[in-house]
């Protein structure tokens, strides 16, 4: 399995990530209570919070104290187990600090919250009879993927096969293979347990919000290999920009 592991490093920037290390915080912290909890407690804990088309729609009554449509929002904090816990929180470590570099922590977080909810809606209106909660930030995750691809497709991203290090590719190629791939699941497993339509409604919504929130300073398709740049960077000896990217 390829996994990506590290793009460029967060701690050495002006302003760290907070925002994206806190909703990291808080997605360990929510699992690390349901780990600690009872089945009973989750699976009860899951009804109440997890995300049910059909309750949405109102086709059934929603068992929990809150309106449903309130679990647009917190499904996104529970997980099903670790790996599907720590796949997501490595996405959201790996990419999410760029997107809140370029949005501010206080967009960023409206970004990810409204990617979350769009991307519940699209498996809803998939599949509005369905009595299936879904937990899991893979929602905001997809928004998060296409806001990169946005801002920075030519970065490179270093990957593994088996968590051992292999070489560094640019982000489009990563980034293209997991769409095709979410694309396929839609078209080949549409009843399948794992929410696909909702990694494509984040990816969608992701993009679109980026586009509507990004500040005007902020440059779409940054691609960090330019050639007047490495040309004048070979002549004033100095590294090309692309060395560490």
């Amino acid at each position: 399995m390829v996994i990506p592991l590290y793009d460029e490093n967060p701690f050495k920037w002006p302003i760290p990530p907070y925002a994206t290390w806190g909703l990291i915080a808080v997605n360990v912290i929510v699992f690390a209570l349901e780990a600690g909890a009872s089945d009973d407690t989750v699976t009860a804990l899951i009804l109440a919070l997890g995300t049910v088309p059909a309750e949405i729609f109102h086709s059934v009554p929603h068992p929990g104290v809150l309106p449903a449509e309130i679990t647009l929002l917190t499904s996104s904090f529970l997980h099903g187990g670790w790996g599907h816990l720590l796949g997501n929180m490595l996405f959201l470590f790996i990419f999410g600090d760029d997107i809140e570099e370029a949005l501010g922590p206080l967009r960023f977080l409206a970004f990810y919250l409204l990617t979350g909810i769009a991307a519940d809606l699209a498996y809803c209106v998939a599949n509005p009879e369905s009595t299936m909660p879904i937990v899991g930030a893979s929602g905001p995750i997809a928004g998060v993927l296409a806001a990169y691809l946005l801002l920075r497709p030519c970065a490179k991203v270093l990957i593994a096969v088996g968590w051992i290090p292999i070489w560094r590719v640019r982000a489009y190629w990563i980034l293209g293979s997991w769409i095709a791939l979410q694309v396929y699941h839609v078209l080949d497993k549409p009843g399948d347990e794992i929410a696909y339509m909702a990694h494509v409604g984040g990816f969608v919504a992701g993009g679109l919000l980026f586009l509507a929130l990004r500040p005007a300073w902020v440059e779409l398709f940054e691609c960090i290999e330019y050639p007047d740049q490495i040309a004048e960077s070979y002549a004033t000896h100095q590294s090309p920009i692309i060395s560490d990217q």
